[in-house]
């Protein structure tokens, strides 16, 4: 198992970290700042609690105002920059300073943050101050979308994504996602792909309140160059993975009148925890042309009060020749991991063709 990103944060690169900071503040106690993050509670703290609690203690040894405070901060980060360029992950406590300390600092704050996300980004701390400052911030986001600087414009979307995962919602922007728009026109050719995915990214976080929307947006941005019509595809997967007719539709998936699903078994009708999960079916094209299928199967998890939540996985995206019958066999792993909490008892397994689910048996979850 990959080892916890949270564990970046171990007793070398505190004490990396400490004679950085050393050289930056007078009487710096380097003693103090290593004992004061390794306290008691250290071991029982995630990642992003490990950021706040690492910028918390570095805040108990800078100036008591803000914009003095800030220019050390700034010049951690060049430091940081110079010695540890490929690091910049494990520097995201910069960003969070400026998230704890800085909301009521607007100006000098939105000077850190473009600073700051050169090296790492700020697009968890800079949420705060979009449900705060909505219209300035918003103006900013614009203006950053514009920047040299590929990090500051990724920035720019990324930040402002309503659904950002393990971020503070944005709800104003998930009811009303126009103050978004201009910053993606902008975005949508730019030379960088780590741009351009934020892009997709955050119109696939769209999609999911305002479909019509980014379908909308979607037939625009079509056939304008390869990078819209990567974004457009990638924006669009959770629309797929909904069997959405009119995505499907851009895409060329559709007539199924010729496609079918047969001889669908269950190797492993019943499983055990830690084992996988184990199914077989053939895929036949009757016409006389090769068909574009979209290939998906479907897990229905067991919750804790009985019902059935589903989840979509896909297999492939492919021409299948004609008068063809391709036989696939396919497993799915019941182990565990972070992001799903497994129940004992009925699970059902399904087969979906261009959005269309085609067929569907039940297994067993034993523990």
């Amino acid at each position: 198992m990959a080892e916890a990103l949270k564990n970046m944060f171990n007793k070398e690169f505190i004490e990396h970290l400490s004679t950085i900071i050393e050289d930056l503040i007078d009487g710096f106690n380097k003693e103090s700042f290593v004992k004061g993050v390794f306290n008691h509670h250290w071991h029982s703290l995630e990642l992003k609690e490990r950021m706040q609690h690492i910028s918390m203690v570095i805040s108990k040894q800078l100036p008591k105002k803000y914009k003095e405070a800030v220019d050390i901060i700034l010049s951690l980060t060049d430091k940081a920059e110079e010695h540890s360029s490929e690091m910049s992950f494990v520097y995201m406590f910069l960003p969070n300073f400026i998230e704890q300390f800085g909301i009521n600092h607007l100006d000098i704050s939105i000077k850190a943050m473009e600073r700051i996300t050169q090296f790492t980004s700020c697009e968890f701390a800079v949420r705060p101050f979009i449900i705060k400052y909505p219209e300035q911030m918003m103006e900013q986001m614009l203006k950053w979308s514009i920047h040299p600087h590929q990090n500051i414009r990724r920035f720019s979307s990324e930040g402002c994504r309503s659904r950002l995962p393990w971020a503070m919602a944005l709800p104003e922007l998930k009811k009303d996602p126009s103050p978004i728009l201009p910053i993606l026109e902008n975005l949508k050719d730019d030379e960088s792909e780590f741009v351009r995915k934020s892009v997709a990214n955050n119109l696939n976080d769209i999609s999911k309140d305002h479909p019509d929307l980014v379908l909308e947006l979607g037939k625009r941005w079509m056939g304008k160059s390869k990078n819209t019509d990567w974004i457009v595809k990638h924006a669009f997967r959770t629309l797929l993975k909904q069997g959405n007719s009119k995505a499907l539709a851009m895409f060329g998936y559709g007539n199924l009148e010729h496609i079918s699903i047969d001889d669908f078994k269950l190797v492993t009708p019943q499983i055990s925890f830690g084992d996988h999960l184990s199914f077989s079916f053939k895929v036949n094209n009757k016409a006389d042309e090769e068909v574009l299928i979209r290939l998906e199967y479907a897990i229905y998890y067991q919750k804790a009060n009985g019902s059935l939540s589903k989840k979509v996985y896909k297999i492939s995206e492919k021409n299948y020749t004609a008068n063809s019958q391709t036989a696939l066999i396919r497993k799915q792993a019941f182990k565990p991991i972070s992001t799903r909490k497994f129940h004992e008892g009925l699970h059902q397994v399904s087969l979906i063709v261009n959005g269309k689910e085609l067929d569907k048996s039940d297994f067993t979850l034993k523990f």
